[in-house]
């Protein structure tokens, strides 16, 4: 239930970390290091759709995490971006799905899964984290971006920097082994995306130097240091404080930006059209051609004078934000669970790593007041300084013999007190000992097994012991393993039980056709 159908809520959250929770104390009770038990677990990838079987738990908790990661990019595409508290947690859910990713990423190595391949889930921790940062401009704008100096300084950098991180991310789902199977749409959305931010890096700075003149009651050096901070360099021939204070190489400064706005425009346009999934969003569209026709009508209201003789090229903006995102790694501590299996007795004991014995009976008779063994350690008891010669030794009792139950009542988590309290409550009438031994076992040599994934070169799982051909004897015939992985290419197109993550184009279906914060230029007091 908690894989197949969680709620697109924190109990949903809640209800997969439980369960991730629960897989590791049954990994710790029935799953030994050391070999394997015949338990299957099937996993269908959500980008290639090819099923990953195995014989390791560890698969089945990988596999959880990415559902809770993908289950957190959900909760945020279907927050209300049009509300302060719809954006923060559309960010807090981000951030909380790239350090899910991120850690499934640096605990779970050698999967065979595509899903969880270290390149993809690097692709979809810088999603994440993209799509966070977006959101915190939103934030920022969502009130309106007042025509002010310094206002527009700090948002050319925050808007430059949205579009870098898309940049990045488009650049990062381009690379081997990813490219082929990383959605198109997803990749065409991404480089949008960038272009679409740097043009209006280009347009807020193209308005600072067209709309406001140095005044001779502005501060010039604040001006002269705010403008600084948004250039690498500044083209050959020009100074900061010398464009502030000349009017003709600000005009021209400020239409080199509003040309290269206006490229990145339609460089947008024409890859949104390039797509078809993309090309049928309607408000994706309107803030593109919105976005586009504010430069054009910016760069129109200028003098109309000829161009030609201006060679000025408009520099890079510096991409810079006061915000910062990041990693929010899980916190599983916070959600409390209880052992299914507690009435097995303490985990540190009773676990896989340990192969016992059936529990034998001992029938226990006083002898003058005296039980003929000493009891030692915690939880469960254990039998310690036995006499040879008592009549528990004759009756079966060990050196070493864990205690489980006295009389028929269940003593696993009972200590040495409460042991003793009842085998004194007894008296002198015979009584019942269930006990326990621990057998001696050597660790069993693995067989060489590999793991390998469509698209990933093979690799050699972590527990791989080399066995010298001169102690193998050949004249017998070795045993039919099982493969440490196998899978079948049946059924490639069956939904897959992982939840797939949305793409950034899931979200948009939430977003209503007002064009805010990509309105039309108010020519008052707001951009927006």
């Amino acid at each position: 239930k908690a894989c197949r159908t969680p709620s697109r809520d924190e109990a949903g959250i809640e209800m997969l970390i439980s369960y991730f929770l629960q897989l590791g104390y049954i990994e710790s009770r029935f799953f030994p290091p050391t070999r394997h038990i015949g338990v299957l677990f099937t996993w269908y990838d959500s980008f290639t759709g090819v099923p990953v079987c195995q014989q390791n738990l560890l698969l089945e908790k990988a596999s959880v995490l990415f559902n809770i990661g993908a289950l957190y990019t959900q909760i945020g595409t279907r927050c209300n971006r049009q509300t302060q508290a719809g954006l923060e947690n559309a960010v807090d859910a981000f951030q909380k799905a790239a350090g899910v990713l991120s850690y499934l990423k640096e605990t779970f190595t050698h999967t065979p899964s595509y899903d969880m391949s270290p390149a993809m889930l690097n692709v979809l921790v810088k999603m994440m984290l993209a799509q966070a940062r977006e959101c915190v401009f939103e934030q920022i704008g969502l009130s309106g971006i007042r025509n002010e100096f310094f206002t527009l300084v700090k948002m050319t950098q925050e808007v430059a920097k949205v579009g870098e991180v898309y940049m990045l991310l488009n650049t990062a789902m381009n690379q081997e082994p990813v490219k082929e199977n990383i959605p198109y749409s997803w990749s065409k959305l991404a480089q949008i995306k960038s272009d679409h931010y740097k043009a209006l890096a280009h347009y807020f700075i193209a308005t600072i130097l067209c709309d406001h003149e140095l005044q001779p009651g502005d501060d010039k050096d604040q001006q002269e240091k705010a403008l600084s901070q948004l250039y690498d360099y500044v083209p050959e021939g020009l100074m900061v404080l010398a464009v502030l204070k000349d009017k003709v190489q600000r005009k021209q400064l400020g239409k080199a930006h509003l040309r290269k706005a206006i490229v990145y425009h339609e460089e947008a346009l024409r890859v949104c059209g390039l797509c078809k999934k993309l090309r049928n969003i309607e408000v994706l569209q309107e803030v593109l051609t919105a976005a586009h026709k504010r430069s054009v009508l910016k760069y129109a209201q200028q003098e109309t004078e000829d161009d030609f003789l201006s060679l000025i090229q408009a520099p890079d903006i510096l991409p810079k934000s006061e915000h910062k995102i990041e990693t929010s790694a899980p916190q599983f501590s916070k959600v409390k669970v209880k052992d299914f299996f507690h009435k097995l007795g303490p985990l540190t004991v009773f676990s896989a790593k340990q192969r016992w014995t059936a529990p034998r009976t001992i029938h226990l008779h006083h002898e003058a007041g005296e039980l003929g063994f000493s009891l030692k350690g915690g939880s469960p008891v254990q039998v310690y300084c036995l006499d040879p010669v008592c009549s528990a030794a004759s009756a079966g009792l060990k050196e070493g013999d864990y205690i489980v139950s006295v009389g028929g009542m269940d003593c696993k988590w009972l200590g040495v007190t409460e042991v003793l309290e009842k085998l004194k409550s007894v008296g002198k009438q015979p009584m019942e000992l269930d006990v326990i031994s621990c057998q001696d076992t050597a660790a069993s040599l693995h067989s060489k097994s590999a793991t390998y994934s469509m698209g990933m070169q093979k690799t050699y799982s972590l527990i791989c012991l080399a066995m010298d051909e001169d102690k193998i004897d050949h004249t017998k015939k070795a045993p039919l393993k099982l493969p440490f992985l196998s899978w079948g290419t049946k059924n490639r197109q069956k939904a897959a039980s992982t939840l797939c993550l949305p793409s950034a184009v899931a979200g948009s279906s939430q977003i209503k056709k007002k064009l805010s914060p990509f309105t039309l230029l108010n020519t008052e007091s707001s951009l927006y």
